[in-house]
């Protein structure tokens, strides 16, 4: 049976940056209640970025409940991410909580050391994490912002693929978050659009790249997520009306993206590289 999920209109809201998922209306569900594991990553040892809300931490919790061992990294959010560590370690995993700026390399070298240290190797690196801006006109786009964007949202993916990769196996798994952006940029979010089809092709190009080492990478690729980025970066009127856009009218909710991730992760994808997964509400991506 079909699961039935809120859909728009929303109440109204607005969050300072990044926002947190707790003071959310409503909450996002990341499957803290719902997500039942299966064993398909059971010893593997996983980093995911931008871990303590929205996608990454729908992800984190079914990587756990899947067996896995899990690292997160995010901003600041220290109550979103004590949240996510405890399903993590009542799911009987590890959990390392990473705080930091993705926005400087040298911290995204150390959550990879960390991470190696802490579970004694990498399996599956989730390069999730992204910053958002709303901008009406290019004029209004600080210089500062622009870079802000392209540092955290692409250039941090290079320096922790840079770092993971020594440490990988045949077999590991590398997946990054793109979004239908990369297609259909939309105007006001220029910025974070360039960083997704950058994404896109830096994925393209790295799944050639790793394959004589075996290494997988593919790239998922949302439509509208009930995430706390919404509230935190887009007007008020935009969030009570987020996801209707799609056909089916309603933003996806964190727990649904969570399936391909895990398969993507998993040994059951062992062909499966240089593929793009569009979660999109029925959104065709061309």
């Amino acid at each position: 049976m079909q699961r039935t999920f809120p859909k728009p209109p929303f109440p109204p809201q607005k969050q300072p940056y990044p926002g947190l998922a707790s003071r959310m209306d409503p909450v996002p569900d990341h499957g803290e209640k719902s997500y039942e594991g299966r064993g398909r990553l059971t010893g593997k040892k996983a980093l995911i970025t931008g871990g303590d809300s929205g996608i990454g931490r729908a992800v984190a919790i079914a990587f756990a409940r899947e067996g896995a061992d899990v690292a997160i990294s995010y901003l600041n959010e220290e109550e979103d991410a004590a949240e996510v560590k405890a399903v993590i370690e009542g799911a009987g995993r590890k959990c390392l909580l990473l705080p930091g700026d993705l926005a400087d390399p040298e911290h995204c070298r150390s959550l990879v050391a960390r991470t190696v240290e802490a579970f004694g190797g990498l399996d599956v690196l989730v390069n999730n994490a992204a910053r958002q801006s709303y901008f009406e006109s290019i004029e209004e786009i600080p210089d500062e912002e622009w870079e802000k964007v392209l540092a955290v949202n692409i250039s941090a993916m290079f320096y922790l693929t840079k770092a993971a990769v020594p440490h990988m196996q045949p077999g590991s798994s590398i997946i990054n978050t793109a979004s239908k952006q990369a297609d259909e940029p939309s105007p006001e979010l220029l910025a974070y659009a360039v960083t997704k089809g950058a994404i896109q092709n830096f994925s393209a190009g790295l799944c050639q790249l790793l394959a004589k080492r075996g290494i997988r990478v593919n790239t998922v690729a949302p439509g509208p997520v009930w995430t706390p980025l919404g509230p935190a970066t887009l007007p008020e009127q935009n969030v009570a009306e987020f996801g209707q856009q799609v056909p089916f009218k309603r933003p996806a909710q964190p727990v649904e993206l969570a399936p391909p991730y895990v398969m993507l992760a998993s040994d059951e994808a062992s062909y499966i590289s240089g593929a793009t997964i569009a979660v999109t509400g029925g959104k065709p991506v061309i």
